[in-house]
């Protein structure tokens, strides 16, 4: 992970944990819950304050939650029923171990050389007919923010062609523009995918 990247997440995560948060959860979050077996395990991969995870363990699914901050999993020590772990992507070296993986806009601080590689872990930790939910902006190249963040970007189609090799079946694709923590508007991507094998 990103030295930098952390450091901005560890200094902004009260700020952070605001912008993000929403009286209801996303429409996403629900297709992702609703898709993944009642009661599985879920890994919240780059989980930030915890929203997601906070309403993921509500729904009965056994909820791990990670992020490399540690701001951000001081709050996500305070949710109920959720285990939290402080640590980077390359904690994920696990075999069938999650029914379901939510990796909403936190692969895309990875690299674009490394992103591959945390996605055949996914696919790895996935058990069969596990659920994936990939959040990312979508782009070319890789920058720094206005915060010093790093982002790797790619295109849907890339994304879907990544996706389809490593034999997911896609079941959903939402595009949009949203405010990011340094003010933007980016484009980005979000994709429900099933792990077919």
């Amino acid at each position: 992970m990103d030295d930098e990247t952390v450091a901005v997440y560890d200094a902004k995560f009260q700020d952070y944990a605001d912008l993000v948060k929403t009286s209801k959860p996303s429409a996403s979050l629900l297709r992702f819950i609703n898709a993944v077996s009642q009661g599985g395990r879920v890994l919240d991969l780059g989980c930030g304050p915890g929203a997601a995870s906070k309403t993921m363990a509500v729904s009965g699914l056994q909820v791990t939650a990670l992020d490399a901050s540690e701001g951000m999993i001081s709050l996500v020590r305070e949710i109920p029923n959720v285990t939290a772990v402080q640590a980077d992507f390359s904690w994920l070296n696990q075999s069938n171990a999650y029914e379901g993986v939510w990796a909403n806009f936190a692969l895309l601080h990875a690299s674009r050389e490394d992103f591959a590689t945390y996605l055949d872990a996914i696919v790895e930790a996935l058990s069969p007919n596990g659920i994936l939910h990939l959040g990312m902006k979508t782009g070319a190249g890789e920058k720094r923010d206005t915060l010093g963040r790093r982002y790797a970007y790619f295109t849907r189609s890339e994304f879907e062609m990544m996706l389809l090799e490593r034999d997911f079946e896609i079941l959903h694709v939402k595009e949009g523009e949203d405010m990011s923590l340094a003010g933007e508007m980016d484009p980005f991507v979000m994709i429900l995918a099933r792990r077919l094998v």
